[in-house]
């Protein structure tokens, strides 16, 4: 389950490296292929308010089929049918943007294909067909004469936009890792950015769910590892002046945020804040890293958190209850009025989210835990 809709809005206005225009294709993209129509719903209206036109919207929607299915697809397009016909009795009109061009590259729809695919690559398509061409023929010339020719030459979208629609579909689907390593790479080639590829991750994990963006965020720091050699990439990738190898260790979901400088954690701990509470939403989010040996003091929520944990191992501990051993893809429930601790383990890093409950204070801070309640 992904963190909650309204985190479509919000991850729509901060996830750094990307347009407003660009989350939205990456947001609506993703939920087409899961098909989660009503937070789909959600982002189409965000989409549609930060500008993106209908027709991108539309051409979205249609090359998505070739990746996810007819059915994710046409229900797709039955949603944003109902969000445009609605939004029009509110009086909204919004704007419909660059009509779709026909293909009319070559009089053959195959040599047309194998243009555009030469184009999206930057590389050569040889003419010894290998793997599944070998198999079945005619899949080839689907590929190339229907996907590539056909949808991929009318316009609307730049190339770069095709493939940021293909990876965020590619990213919430489950056992694609072959093609999406291959469109990880050819929507570089198309100029996003390593930096950018990781904001993706970060809408999946907010608008998709919790599993998917754990495997979206394994999936890219595969693929970054296999570009490490190319300067170009880890210059892209690199956050802070880290190096290449600590900064695809760093990749996980959200930036690394500020150091901790309070007494409140022993050792080293960085916060990110995601979500700030104010008087509409009391849900306070934020992501925090511990080094290994860092650990929280006891402390309480008086209307209780909630602790995913992204990355890592640790330990948590309830008063009176023995520490337990938590690890990356772990759902804690911290329980109001319950003392306890937290951090990473002795050898690991430990990166966890917090959704804290504000509307009886968010935190109340007591003792230190000691190296023995640590180690025991």
């Amino acid at each position: 389950m992904p963190l909650c809709i309204c985190c479509i809005s919000f991850m729509a206005g901060n996830a750094q490296g990307l347009s407003h225009k660009q989350n939205s294709i990456v947001a609506i993209s993703a939920l087409t292929a899961k098909g989660n129509l009503p937070a789909l719903q959600v982002a189409l209206n965000n989409g549609l308010d930060s500008g993106i036109t209908v027709n991108e919207i539309k051409e979205m929607l249609i090359q998505l089929y070739a990746y996810c299915g007819f059915p994710r697809s046409l229900n797709a397009i039955n949603t944003f049918n109902a969000v445009i016909n609605d939004r029009k009795s509110k009086g909204k009109l919004d704007r419909i943007g660059a009509e779709p061009v026909s293909n009319s590259l070559e009089s053959d729809n195959y040599q047309a294909g194998k243009k555009i695919l030469e184009q999206l690559t930057g590389r050569p398509e040889g003419e010894t067909k290998t793997g599944y061409a070998v198999f079945v023929p005619v899949i080839d010339s689907f590929l190339k004469e229907h996907l590539f020719a056909d949808i991929f030459s009318r316009g609307v979208l730049t190339y770069q936009e095709r493939e940021l629609t293909t990876v965020s579909a590619l990213f919430s689907l489950d056992r694609v890792e072959s093609q999406l390593q291959g469109h990880l790479s050819i929507s570089m080639y198309n100029g996003v950015t390593a930096a950018q590829l990781t904001k993706i991750v970060s809408i999946i994990y907010s608008v998709v769910g919790l599993r998917e963006g754990n495997d979206a965020n394994e999936q890219l720091k595969t693929f970054l590892k296999r570009s490490q050699n190319n300067k170009a990439s880890e210059n892209e990738f690199t956050d802070n002046s880290l190096s290449t190898k600590q900064n695809i260790k760093d990749s996980t979901i959200f930036p690394k945020g500020e150091k901790i400088t309070n007494n409140n954690f022993a050792g080293n701990a960085w916060l990110q804040q995601l979500v700030i509470a104010d008087s509409l939403n009391p849900t306070q989010v934020g992501t925090v890293t511990f080094e290994p040996l860092a650990r929280t003091k006891w402390h309480l929520h008086p209307a209780g958190q909630i602790l995913l944990i992204v990355g890592g191992t640790g330990y948590y501990q309830e008063k009176g209850s023995p520490k337990r051993i938590i690890k990356k893809g772990d759902a804690i429930n911290c329980t109001a009025n319950v003392p306890h601790w937290h951090g990473a383990s002795k050898d690991d890093e430990l990166i966890q989210i917090a959704i804290t409950n504000t509307t009886k204070g968010a935190v109340v801070w007591m003792g230190t835990v000691t190296d023995k309640e640590y180690n025991n």
